[in-house]
């Protein structure tokens, strides 16, 4: 049988990506393989939002030229792929720049990969970036129920695509278009699908996942929450979350749902990007500090136990230092369980790298120096918190020692549970007993014990 082997970039949209591309070529006769060096064919699937993104893609498909000439040498053919942003924003140039690769397909026309696979082996390369998400996810095929036992007991399922909102520095109205919701019919079908195979935990995702308004069978339009009450209540399902939201979507039924069901985990990931009104502005967020702020105590008011986590960009072009130290504080009034912190980069084609008061990388350096260190100060805090506490944990794995299971508390934490004789997909009361720097450590209490709930920092 014929291997493939997909790298994924970036973020969980590409990695939901990856795993329906490998449902696509599985059905014209290509297993999965977990190294480009068996793999008859590669698949790059790229991120393009910031720029080193991008050129870790060319440098991967430089040591990919090298592999090919070796693997032709011995008489094997290697078709290499790029898919994903990178590809729908750069097109042919790609092509021209790494002739290497065979063919080039954006995120919204990857039901069309067996195609352009044939196309390349008969000599003949090729670029597909049309944004067919509609004709896309009517084309793919049904999860296989051996491949997504293999793949864990959580999943991912887009359920909405593209975005309308336009942040001066992010390209992905660009390479992922318009906002798209997926039918409501189709989304139970394939989050069914996943259950019956084995999945225990759902997250709904799309590149504003609180904007969803997917058609419902019927015929109105549903919110994510009135979404996320129908999931909950699949038989099997333990826990729904949802990524990435905008602060100017987050309704008042997707609060009372944080506040009324009780799969749904109490995480939300709420990107603020920064915390200067003057900045945000500049950004095109649509939202001020202030007004998150007063969010973020309508979410802890609707779900007083909840966790926040949250994206912050420093450097963006003419931030003065008081500007900065505004994110810096709204961060630490905040207290993030958890966090993800870049320095601006330029995307060509967005409106915020043509302001002229782009800053120096040493002093975007010292800034996000600067931030990490709080975020990442509140992080560990959060940690130490839940020491002494009882969370449920939904199991995923064996440890790496004896009688060691690992999972995730409803926060995302990674655990590692001693003595625990559960397997994977089952849920266990545990009580915290110590954190290292990216995980927790735990001990089962007693079955059907139940502990106080962790309350996020005010």
């Amino acid at each position: 049988m014929k291997k493939a082997f997909i790298k994924s970039y970036g973020c969980q949209m590409n990695v939901y990506d990856s795993g329906r591309m490998a449902d696509v070529v599985a059905q014209h006769g290509y297993a999965e393989t977990g190294t480009a060096e068996d793999a008859d064919l590669v698949i790059l699937n790229t991120c393009h939002i910031r720029e080193k993104a991008a050129e870790k893609v060319y440098s991967e498909l430089g040591r990919l030229r090298a592999l090919k000439r070796e693997r032709a040498e011995a008489g094997q053919d290697t078709t290499i792929v790029v898919a994903g942003c990178v590809a729908q924003a750069e097109g042919r140039e790609i092509i021209r720049r790494a002739p290497v690769v065979d063919a080039v397909v954006g995120p919204g026309s990857y039901h069309r990969l067996p195609d352009l696979i044939r196309n390349a082996q008969a000599r003949q390369k090729g670029v597909d970036a049309e944004f067919d998400q509609v004709e896309k996810f009517a084309l793919l095929p049904k999860p296989d129920a051996a491949r997504i036992r293999g793949r864990g007991i959580s999943a991912f399922v887009t359920v909405q695509e593209g975005c309308d909102k336009f942040c001066s520095f992010c390209v992905v109205p660009y390479t992922r278009g318009a906002e798209l919701s997926r039918p409501v019919a189709a989304i139970l079908d394939e989050t069914r699908a996943l259950i019956e195979g084995g999945i225990r935990e759902i997250t709904l995702i799309g590149q504003n996942v609180n904007a969803y308004h997917g058609e419902g069978p019927d015929g109105a339009a549903w919110s994510l929450a009135r979404l996320i009450r129908a999931v909950a209540e699949m038989p099997g399902i333990r826990r729904i979350r949802y990524t990435t939201s905008h602060p100017r979507d987050m309704a008042e039924d997707l609060l009372a749902a944080h506040a009324e069901v009780p799969a749904l985990m109490p995480y939300l990931h709420l990107p603020v990007q920064a915390g200067s009104d003057r900045i945000l502005k500049a950004m095109n967020r649509r939202h001020g500090a202030d007004e998150y702020r007063r969010l973020v105590d309508r979410i802890r008011a609707a779900r007083p136990d909840i966790a926040l986590s949250s994206d912050f960009i420093v450097g963006f072009p003419g931030e003065t230092e008081a500007e900065f130290e505004e994110t810096v504080r709204l961060a630490a009034e905040i207290g993030f369980a958890s966090s993800f912190s870049f320095k601006y980069s330029p995307r060509p084609g967005t409106p915020a790298a043509e302001i002229a008061a782009q800053l120096p990388d040493e002093v975007k350096d010292a800034r996000l120096v600067r931030l990490q260190a709080q975020l990442e100060a509140d992080r560990q805090a959060f940690n130490r918190a839940t020491i002494g506490r009882v969370l449920d944990v939904l199991i995923e794995k064996a440890g790496r020692h004896p009688g060691q299971m690992t999972g995730k508390t409803p926060y995302l934490q990674q655990v590692q549970v001693n003595g625990c004789e559960a397997a994977p997909g089952d849920m266990v009361a545990v009580r915290i007993t110590g954190t290292a720097t990216n995980s927790l450590f735990a001990e089962p209490v007693d079955p059907g014990r139940t502990g106080a709930p962790l309350v996020a920092a005010a």
